[in-house]
């Protein structure tokens, strides 16, 4: 998913997810089948290739095949799976700019690669039917990719689908002509680019809470801006900040953190989640409003690698 502008204040726009481990075959599955891949027509066998042995097969996808294995992902390509894989072509890698493969497939870049490819695998066997019925997935990588139809065309992010239903015996690969590239930032990276979240960043230094935030997680955080800090009474930031107040400012951060990667759909539903601080918090929607106990949510779903932020426009003060 590409990176929203958390500075924008937009009204959450929510959309349907569905759980995709185990989806069924849908009635388009067969034994074997029959895809064009670019220029070239192939014939995959369940029962014989797995993902990889497919791939290597066509003879288009050498590069993706490659960053595989500097990955350190070949095996689990070729498991038991099932797995959809979204496949960008060789053609697909040489749109990056020059210098960019070459660099990925360096030993030292070897966890950003990994983050680029899982974000190119779903969990289950998701058919296109079933892909054209979503708004969004969610990945091995965590993040969630968009998907849309635009006109004929099938969009997945900013990739069309150029051939789908390709058959393995693991899972099923549709192949795109773009790479797609997940956010690269943590939760502290990407609030501190957003230019709008100075007051959170300088509260979870002072609370001792900005190596967490930039930490494995994943955390969901309901950041607010720094237009929600100047709501306070004046002088409570400014108190807050002292380092007396450590504890204080760390039980109030606490209160914005959930753990896990909650995303604005899942939250509605949930109807309340339980914040680090273990405290409970309340998420309900109201007039096209979604509310995080009084605090409404301006802009929703923002990717980071360990997480997700939501952005909300006062700030939760726990009891």
């Amino acid at each position: 998913m590409n990176k929203a502008n958390l500075g924008a204040i937009s009204v959450l726009a929510l959309s349907s997810s569905l759980t995709l481990a185990g989806s069924p075959c849908s009635s388009s599955c067969s034994s074997e089948k029959s895809s064009t891949w670019g220029s070239a027509q192939l014939v995959s066998h369940e029962s014989m290739k797995n993902i990889v042995e497919v791939a290597q097969s066509n003879g288009s996808f050498n590069t993706l095949i490659a960053a595989a294995k500097a990955a350190g992902l070949v095996d689990a390509l070729t498991g038991d799976g099932p797995i959809t894989v979204l496949a960008p072509t060789d053609e697909a890698f040489a749109k990056l700019p020059e210098g960019t493969v070459e660099s990925l497939l360096k030993p030292e870049n070897k966890d950003k690669l990994a983050r680029i490819l899982t974000y190119h695998v779903i969990p289950g066997k998701v058919e296109s039917g079933t892909v054209k019925s979503l708004n969004n997935a969610v990945t091995l990588s965590g993040q969630r990719i968009d998907i849309k139809a635009k006109g004929s065309d099938l969009m997945i992010d900013n990739a069309k689908v150029v051939s789908a239903d390709v058959q393995a015996s693991n899972g099923v690969i549709h192949v795109i002509d773009t790479v797609l590239i997940p956010e690269d930032d943590t939760i502290v990276g990407v609030a501190s680019e957003a230019g709008t979240f100075n007051t959170l960043l300088a509260a979870a230094k002072a609370a001792g809470l900005a190596d967490l935030l930039g930490s494995e997680g994943p955390f969901t955080v309901f950041a607010p801006t720094d237009d929600a800090f100047a709501k306070l009474p004046a002088g409570t930031v400014e108190s807050l900040l002292k380092p007396e107040n450590k504890d204080k400012l760390a039980s109030i951060l606490k209160y914005h953190v959930v753990p896990g990667r909650i995303y604005a759909d899942e939250a509605i539903k949930l109807g309340e989640a339980t914040s680090a601080l273990g405290s409970d918090l309340t998420i309900s929607k109201k007039w096209g409003n979604v509310k995080i106990n009084d605090a409404k949510v301006v802009s929703a779903d923002i990717e980071a690698t360990n997480g997700v932020i939501h952005v909300i426009d006062s700030v939760l003060l726990p009891e």
